[in-house]
Parts: C-alpha cells; structure tokens; sequence
C-alpha cells in the first residue's frame, strides 16, 4: 500500500476515534448500524482507483462474463463479510492500538467492497442476494473473537487472511484469461491481504487451533459455493 493512501487512512483513523469518545452508546449504536445498511446495500467508496479503471474489457462469451460475475460475487461477499469481521472486532477490541488496527484495515477492505461490486456492475450481474446472511453471521463470528482477547482476535485475522489469499489465487487461475479487469481486482486484493495478515502476525497473533482453521474452511466452502449463484 502506498505512503499516501496509509496517511489517509490514520488521518481518518484518527478523525473517528476522536468522534467516537464523545458518542453515546446509542449513536455508536446507530452509527454501526448504518455502517452494516450501506454494506449490505453495496454502498461503499473506494479511496484508491479500481487497478481495472484503465484497463480494456475483454472480449468475454456469455458463459465466460456469468462465470466471471460468480467468481467476483464470491470476492464480493468475501469483502462484506471482512466488513463486517473487522468491525465487530473493532468494537470488541480490547485496547487502542488493536481497534485502530482494525478499523484502518477495514477501511482498506471497503476499496475491495467498492472494486468488485463495480466489477460486477460492468459484468451486468448482481450482488449476492444473502448479503445480510452473511454480514450477520460474520459479525457474529467477529465479536466471538474479539472477545477472546487480541491476541486471539489478531490470530483469528492472520488464518482468515491466510485462506482468504489462497481462495483469491485459486480465483486467478479460474478467471478467463482475457478478463484483465477482474484479474487485475483479484491480484491486488490477493496483496493487500498478504499485508494485513502481516500487519495482525506483528502485533502478537496467537495461532487458532486446527480445529477452528478446519470449522474456518468448511464455513467458507458453504459461503463460497452457494454466493457463486445466489
């Protein structure tokens, strides 16, 4: 990520935190329920250029573009739920330095949020139609994690982050060739979740037990194969 749009994100980090202390547990309340409204809705701004803005479209068949829009669906609930994961444990977070860890990286996410949900614009598809399923249920699992403790939240983010990379590689090698806008979306998001899998190892991950990476990967399996239809 580039010094400039990390600059932004603290700066606006900042700008939020100093906001939120002078907020009633009401308007928190409310605010976060804006927050899920305008994720579930597609709503999202993104404060880096799509890495497709200045690329062609390809040439796409009619099974190809469906195939394509599946595939970005999946990423697209894959970023509503991070929304939704790093927010509940931003709420949860147990000090300063973890919350604002999280609600910078959440911030970040958002431009996948907005990327794929142009993408699938472009490709004349649709957002999944379970959003609010799979936002509820991310938020759940968020705040389940954030308190067990940071250290646990962190791990939790490291495995999520490391399945989340493998499932965007995976996509690389499925997209249609010709298809450089989608491409070009999934490898810069494959990226950015390197970083902040990274970022969350740095601050004292605690590992999550293979149980829960197993009960992780099934849970993805059911979001991923049913998002890439509905």
């Amino acid at each position: 990520m580039c010094r400039d749009s990390l600059s932004f994100g603290c700066n606006n980090f900042l700008v939020l935190m100093c906001f939120v202390n002078l907020m009633t547990p009401f308007d928190q309340f409310i605010q976060h329920f804006d927050g899920a409204l305008r994720v579930i809705g597609g709503v999202s701004v993104a404060s880096r250029p799509s890495p497709a803005a200045n690329l062609a479209d390809g040439a796409l068949t009619d099974a190809e573009r469906r195939h394509s829009a599946g595939l970005m669906r999946v990423n697209h609930v894959g970023e509503v739920c991070a929304q939704a994961l790093y927010q509940a444990q931003a709420q949860f977070a147990h000090t300063d330095a973890i919350r604002q860890q999280f609600l910078i990286a959440c911030r970040e996410e958002e431009d996948h949020l907005a990327w794929t949900a142009q993408r699938l614009r472009e490709l004349g598809s649709h957002t999944s139609l379970l959003n609010p399923l799979w936002y509820a249920g991310a938020y759940a699992l968020g705040a389940v994690a954030g308190k067990l403790g940071d250290a646990r939240s962190l791990g939790f983010v490291v495995e999520t982050e490391r399945q989340v990379e493998a499932h965007l590689n995976e996509h690389l090698q499925k997209l249609p060739p010709q298809d450089a806008k989608s491409l070009a979306v999934v490898a810069q998001m494959s990226a950015d979740e390197v970083a902040h899998g990274a970022a969350a190892q740095a601050l004292g991950a605690q590992a999550v037990s293979p149980l829960a990476q197993k009960s992780m990967r099934a849970m993805s399996k059911i979001m991923t194969t049913t998002a890439y239809y509905i």
